[in-house]
């Protein structure tokens, strides 16, 4: 079952009396951790929540659409939100003896009561590429949120997904960066069974372009093909898929150094991160994959 707080002073005394109650069983500092989405859960959040399960002794999953990582031409009125479904989502999950689950499912005007914050975090150059680019501002909004949630919920470790790579790194950096006294857990994509990574977004595609969004998981795996022969080849093989495909309009497809997430040079060798980014009808997906060149 969950818990739900819509207050951070309600998440707060949660989690205070979670921790006693663990206390009290003989857990010495039980452990938080903290899984952050946007609601509409589906089973890469549930593959979050079950890392959560297995670091921490008790687990907070917010809920929350956050307006400030959203541009003003973006879909933040279509974004869905249903949280008695999450709420079933996660209760869905629940094993004889699993503690419950803390929801933290702000207001805007909780999170923001004066508006837009003063002080943000800014994500710096690697901000500025790739989604920093196509959605200017968006990774500010996105670190001042994930800085409100960590310090709201104090968490051990955080977990975020990888197909999210970029804010993935950003978050990492932030944590790094900025001194937070939490750890930051990265989770493996999950995929359909015929490859397009799931998302909240996959629902506003109909039937020819559910179909035609699988270009995007073909054109990383063209590139896993080419990455014994060089960047050149990689980019070409990624780029002749999606030629094909004419519902299909990419924004980006890049090579970037996980390290610095920024593009790699022509003599790269070794793990890089090749993702992109596309419109398929009037919805933006993003995916990315592993690769090393040789």
């Amino acid at each position: 079952m969950t818990d739900v707080a819509d207050s951070i002073a309600g998440v707060r005394t949660l989690i205070r009396e979670a921790k006693t109650a663990l206390t009290a069983e003989g857990i010495d500092s039980p452990t938080v951790s903290l899984v952050p989405t946007m609601g509409a859960l589906h089973d890469g959040h549930l593959a979050l929540v079950e890392k959560a399960r297995e670091r921490g002794h008790i687990v907070v999953v917010s809920v929350f659409v956050n307006p400030t990582q959203f541009s003003a031409s973006e879909d933040l009125q279509r974004y869905p939100r249903d949280l008695e479904s999450d709420r079933a989502t996660l209760d869905s999950t629940a094993r004889d003896g699993d503690r419950p689950i803390i929801v933290f499912a702000p207001s805007v005007d909780e999170m923001y009561p004066n508006g837009s914050t003063q002080v943000t975090v800014t994500a710096g150059r690697s901000g500025s590429t790739l989604e920093g680019k196509s959605r200017a501002g968006h990774f500010d909004g996105v670190l001042t949120v994930v800085a409100k949630l960590l310090n709201i919920v104090a968490p051990d470790a955080v977990f975020f997904g990888r197909k999210d790579a970029q804010q993935a790194f950003l978050v990492g950096r932030m944590i790094a960066d900025l001194d937070f006294a939490t750890a930051l857990e990265v989770v493996d994509t999950v995929r359909e069974n015929d490859g397009l990574a799931l998302s909240s977004r996959n629902r506003f595609l109909d039937e020819k372009e559910r179909r035609a969004s699988l270009v995007l998981s073909h054109m990383l795996e063209a590139a896993e093909s080419a990455a014994d022969r060089g960047i050149d080849t990689v980019i070409a093989a990624a780029q002749s898929v999606a030629m094909g495909e004419p519902l299909v309009q990419v924004d980006y497809l890049a090579v970037v150094d996980p390290a610095t997430f920024l593009p790699v040079d022509d003599d790269y060798r070794g793990r890089a991160v090749v993702l992109v980014a596309a419109r398929v009808g009037s919805t933006r997906l993003i995916d990315n994959e592993t690769i090393y060149l040789a």
